[in-house]
C-alpha cells in the first residue's frame, strides 16, 4: 500500500483533454456543420516549429513544452479559400488561432431603413495571417461575432473553447495562467486600437 501510496503522489497531473468529443452539439459537432474540416487535436503543436511563436502574440511568451500542452486542449480545423470560419451575429463561446493561411475580416452595415434602395454595405477590418488570434471576445463574454472571418486561401487553425480555459487552469494551473494574462493583454491592446482610431476620427470632425 505504501508503494502504491509513493506511485500516485509521484504521478504528474493528467494532460487536459483534447476539446471537442464529437457527440451532437458538442464543439467538434459544431465546426462540422459549419463546413470546418476537423483533423483531431493539436498534439504536438511545437512541431510546426519556432516561426509560430514568433509570429503570434499570444504565443510569445510560452516554450515549446507548453505549446504543446495548449495544443492538447485546442481542436485543429482546416477551411478552403473562401470559406467562412466565423459568421457575424452567430453566436460561439471558442476562439481561433490562425496556424497558416490568411483570413479577411469584414464588418456589415445595414443599409438605411429611410432609403427603399439601399443595400447593405460591407467593410474591411482587416487581413489576418499566421499567428492572429480571432473571436476571443465572444468566447468571454458570449456575446455575438461582431464580423465575419472569411479564409482568402487554405487555413489551418487552431480552435480553442472558453469550457477547455477552464480545464486547462485546473489541470494545468501554469500553462492557463500564461494564457489568460496573454488574452488579456491581447484584448487590452485592440480596446487601445479602437479608442486612438475614435480620437482621430474624432479630431478630422
Amino acid at each position: 500500500m505504501a508503494e502504491a501510496d509513493s506511485l500516485n503522489a509521484a504521478a504528474p497531473p493528467p494532460a487536459p483533454e483534447a476539446a471537442g468529443t464529437g457527440a451532437p452539439g458538442s464543439l467538434e459537432d459544431q465546426l462540422r456543420q459549419a463546413g470546418l474540416e476537423v483533423l483531431g487535436s493539436c498534439q504536438k503543436m511545437s512541431g510546426r516549429g519556432p516561426a509560430l511563436l514568433q509570429h503570434s502574440a499570444l504565443l510569445e511568451d510560452f516554450t515549446m513544452k507548453e505549446l504543446d500542452t495548449l495544443g492538447e486542449a485546442m481542436l485543429l480545423i482546416r477551411a478552403q479559400p473562401g470559406q467562412v470560419l466565423i459568421a457575424e451575429g452567430d453566436a460561439g463561446d471558442w476562439m481561433l488561432l490562425l496556424l497558416s493561411g490568411t483570413v479577411d475580416v469584414t464588418k456589415t452595415t445595414p443599409a438605411d431603413d429611410d432609403d427603399p434602395d439601399a443595400a447593405d454595405s460591407k467593410s474591411r477590418l482587416g487581413v489576418t495571417t499566421e499567428g492572429a488570434v480571432l473571436g476571443e471576445m465572444s468566447m468571454f463574454d458570449r456575446d455575438v461575432r461582431y464580423a465575419t472571418c472569411t479564409a482568402i486561401d487554405a487555413v489551418e487553425a487552431a480552435v480553442l473553447s472558453r469550457a477547455a480555459i477552464g480545464q486547462l487552469i485546473r489541470q494545468q494551473p501554469g500553462v492557463g495562467a500564461k494564457l489568460m494574462v496573454k488574452i488579456t493583454q491581447l484584448l487590452a491592446q485592440r480596446l487601445r486600437n479602437t479608442s486612438n482610431r475614435l480620437v482621430r476620427l474624432l479630431q478630422k470632425k
